[in-house]
């Protein structure tokens, strides 16, 4: 095997059959690279197989064997027996239950392919690599789901995977899918579904969902939340612009940062495929967010940025949490609270944001909103 190198070259946009293609250009690798097998390490990576040539191979590479190939008990070779994945519905352990997922995915969409739209990653083998994983889904439905009988139709929706990586192996995940677009391009009814989904998944937990108001980072009448510190000198520029840009516009409700930190005609792929353009379809997104759940607040729990030609991808890992208060896309409020996990990807170019990609599950909060209570939330005193 040749001599390692300690650190990877810059990647680029992946060109494997993009099922999201977008404006970053110029792939830094060719898709044949990341199938080549030929045991090339361009990275250190103690405690990974001889044939991954570095992390962001490692993630398309065994992504690819286990789907595509069909290599299901790989599961057990690529994540560790007690590893955890949190998803917005639930946390799954073990690889056991990995498997056990997938293969229900597998039958419910036999001609399912994966396909990598790119990998963002920090870390090292010593401490463990961080990977964030935006890709899209593509299948048709000719086996039983969890959703219902075979429908016989296509479906694609978008997903990122966030992971860590240690000796070779996923140790924790963080998923989110865009259930809800697969739910409609299926042909079910969203809110039935939902509903029905939502009280058989109570009755397996043990009992109804009891909403509880209150308890949020955002309570009614705090002091206004303070803006993001100065950057760290260890974080890079387009990183620190959109942890900023993120906490501003979401937590301090700062809507005119829109203008100032998004390109004007910057483009958004967020839930169910939509394609958001320019500023003010993004203001209108978040307006609609703000409408349904007015003390939402977003927590952003880890980024990581990754230089490009000509800019810098910026991955987010971040929880939505707020009470379904007003009226928006999941009907008349039910002042339950809600909380969803979700991912976004930031383009940032000459000190901008010029492209952003969100993935949450949108069903899961159909699934909130809609599941039956135990009893409903207390109502507000009257001021």
């Amino acid at each position: 095997m040749a001599d390692r190198p300690e650190q990877a070259p810059g990647i680029g946009a992946l060109a494997h059959a993009r099922g999201d293609s977008g404006p970053v250009a110029a792939p830094a690798r060719r898709i044949e690279e990341f199938f080549a097998d030929d045991g090339i390490r361009r990275q250190v990576l103690e405690g990974f197989d001889d044939l991954y040539a570095d992390i962001v191979h490692y993630i398309i590479r065994c992504t690819h064997r286990i789907w595509e190939e069909g290599g299901l008990g790989r599961i057990h070779d690529h994540y560790g027996h007690n590893s955890v994945i949190h998803t917005t519905d639930a946390d799954v352990y073990g690889s056991d239950a990995v498997i056990a997922a997938s293969a229900r995915t597998m039958a419910a969409y036999p001609d399912l392919k994966l396909y990598g739209d790119d990998v963002v990653w920090a870390g090292d083998d010593k401490s463990g690599f961080h990977t964030s994983h935006r890709l899209t889904h593509a299948g048709t439905n000719l086996g039983h789901s969890g959703y219902g009988p075979p429908t016989g139709r296509k479906m694609r929706r978008r997903a990122v995977a966030h992971c860590l990586v240690r000796d070779g192996r996923i140790v924790e995940e963080w998923l989110a899918r865009d259930e809800l677009a697969a739910v409609r391009a299926l042909g079910y009814d969203e809110i039935d579904l939902a509903r029905r989904l939502g009280a058989a998944e109570a009755q397996a937990r043990g009992g109804p969902v009891v909403a509880v108001p209150g308890g949020f980072h955002r309570e009614r009448g705090q002091n206004p939340p303070e803006p993001v510190g100065d950057r760290p000198p260890e974080m890079p520029a387009a990183e620190h612009l959109v942890r900023s840009a993120l906490h501003d516009i979401w937590n301090r409700r700062r809507l005119d940062r829109i203008a100032d930190v998004f390109a004007p005609n910057a483009p958004t792929v967020t839930s169910t495929n939509r394609t958001l353009h320019g500023t003010g379809a993004y203001r209108q997104y978040v307006l609609e967010w703000l409408a349904a759940c007015s003390d939402v607040a977003m927590l952003v729990d880890h980024t990581m940025a990754n230089e490009r030609d000509g800019g810098w991808v910026v991955a987010t890992r971040w929880v939505l949490e707020g009470t379904h208060d007003g009226p928006g896309p999941w009907g008349e409020p039910t002042r339950r609270p809600l909380r969803v996990l979700g991912f976004s990807h930031h383009l940032v170019q000459g000190g901008r944001i010029t492209a952003e990609w969100t993935v949450y599950d949108e069903f899961s909060i159909l699934k909130q909103v809609h599941a039956p209570l135990a009893h409903p939330p207390e109502e507000e005193p009257a001021e």
